[in-house]
């Protein structure tokens, strides 16, 4: 998400960030830079008006004035205008009522509110750890309440059964009443979308929200539809008392001009962000963190939380006290470090929250390709336990079979045991403890990063 407007941004900040002294002409060009960046980012035009004529009177003012470092004070003015744009801070979820605490989704169709609604399911059970019912009183699309059903039983989560024949009012009412009757923390509702805003939908809805009094209404909008998704988040806004807004398919929007538009357009905060299509690929919205993202300035915090979320600790302990003991890091070790990295959504994701990336070309992680990732598994998966704890045994016909195997080619299975090593290096290097404390520190991250430390190092991974 953000790859355009991070490429232009970036752009814009490299160049002043070059200039000794900050004067009206250098800063009206960089302005100039990032109101264009905002436009192409499909960032709604007040929107743009309001945050450049907002960071204009901060930057010719005492802050940058008085400021030891201009440039620096100026790109800091840029990224805290932006946080202010997308909101002050990360806003939770508001569940402090008599349970169950009631969450509406509202949305247009084809936004995922459905697999919204199953997401954030998930995400109440394993971070809050609440108890979850769902209920879906969508009458109009048939495969909507099966849709739901399938989802909820694979997150683990109660469904309550409905009929097409029923109302969606009765729907909701009998679903309060068995959620009160087993003592359930939050009952999300799921409802019927449209492919456009009409009456008798926020009529309907209108009727569901005074049936249910929820604590909170969602509003659920695809961010690939740019300024558009702030249009129809007022549209909606304008019928229901929303509470906040979810940003779904952010992964696939490389402008982010709805995540901009949303807040400022609404009022809403954007409480969640939708970054893929997995059950889990369900975020908390920071404004600062995705501020820090959109100036290529990488997203720690994110990237710390997704590690301990993601990654096996158990076999990170065992690969790091096998380092530290000095026995080595053989093929077996490597392919759980890939196994690791997948889980967390491959390279290119981790890169796009590392701090220090922005330094890098405009795509650098795109260039990254993940499957090649697949591929190393797939050839490690065809070698025998003997062969993948010392590859120094594979032979002529060994490699053949391997490569046969695993639908390679012998150059990949040779430029795989070469990254082999240079890992193996760098992991003697620091068996006295440095890479086994990192291993154990970011959860078995540390033998992927570092000079080189992931396959290809230095850049992708070759194969």
């Amino acid at each position: 998400m953000f790859d355009s407007l991070t490429e232009r941004l970036s752009g814009a900040l490299r160049k002043i960030s070059g200039k000794g002294t900050l004067t009206d002409n250098n800063i009206q060009d960089a302005l100039r830079e990032v109101r264009r960046a905002l436009l192409e980012a499909d960032v709604a035009l007040p929107v743009v008006k309001g945050f450049i004529e907002s960071v204009r009177q901060r930057a010719v003012g005492q802050e940058v004035k008085q400021s030891l470092s201009p440039t620096q004070t100026f790109i800091k003015i840029v990224q805290s205008e932006l946080e202010a744009v997308m909101g002050a801070a990360n806003e939770e979820l508001n569940l402090r009522a008599q349970p169950p605490a009631i969450v509406l989704m509202a949305g247009l169709q084809g936004a995922g509110k459905t697999t919204t609604v199953a997401k954030l399911s998930h995400w109440l059970k394993n971070k809050p750890k609440k108890s979850v019912m769902v209920v879906s009183a969508d009458v109009y699309r048939p495969a909507a309440i099966k849709q739901l059903e399938t989802l909820a039983a694979e997150v683990g989560v109660e469904f309550f059964p409905s009929d097409l024949s029923q109302s969606p009012e009765a729907i909701v009412t009998a679903a309060l009443k068995e959620a009160k009757k087993k003592f359930v923390d939050v009952l999300i509702v799921d409802t019927a979308g449209r492919l456009a805003v009409d009456e008798e939908m926020m009529a309907e809805i209108s009727r569901l929200h005074q049936v249910l009094n929820p604590v909170e209404t969602l509003f659920v909008v695809d961010a690939m539809t740019g300024q558009d998704a702030a249009n129809t988040a007022k549209a909606f806004n304008d019928a229901l008392p929303l509470t906040g807004v979810i940003l779904t398919k952010a992964d696939g929007d490389a402008r982010g001009g709805a995540a901009l538009s949303v807040r400022q357009i609404t009022g809403k905060p954007i409480k969640f962000i939708g970054m893929g299509e997995k059950i889990d690929a369900l975020e908390p919205f920071y404004p600062d963190r995705v501020a820090s993202r959109i100036l290529g300035m990488g997203d720690l915090l994110s990237l710390i939380e997704e590690v301990e979320r993601k990654v096996d600790k158990e076999k990170a302990e065992r690969i790091a006290s096998k380092i530290k003991k000095g026995k080595g890091f053989d093929l077996e070790d490597f392919k759980e470090q890939i196994k690791q990295m997948q889980n967390m959504g491959g390279m290119a994701s981790i890169m796009d929250k590392m701090p220090g990336m922005g330094g890098l070309p405009a795509g650098a992680s795109k260039m990254v390709d993940d499957s090649l990732f697949s591929k190393m598994e797939a050839i490690i998966n065809s070698m025998t336990m003997k062969e993948r704890v010392n590859p120094d045994i594979l032979n002529g016909s060994r490699k053949r079979r391997i490569t046969v195997g695993s639908g390679t080619q012998l150059q990949d299975l040779n430029r795989l045991l070469k990254q082999h090593k240079q890992m193996q290096k760098v992991m003697k290097k620091m068996k006295g403890g440095g890479m086994a404390n990192m291993m154990r520190g970011l959860g078995g991250m540390g033998g992927m990063g570092g000079p080189g430390g992931f396959p290809g190092a230095g850049g992708p991974p070759r194969l």
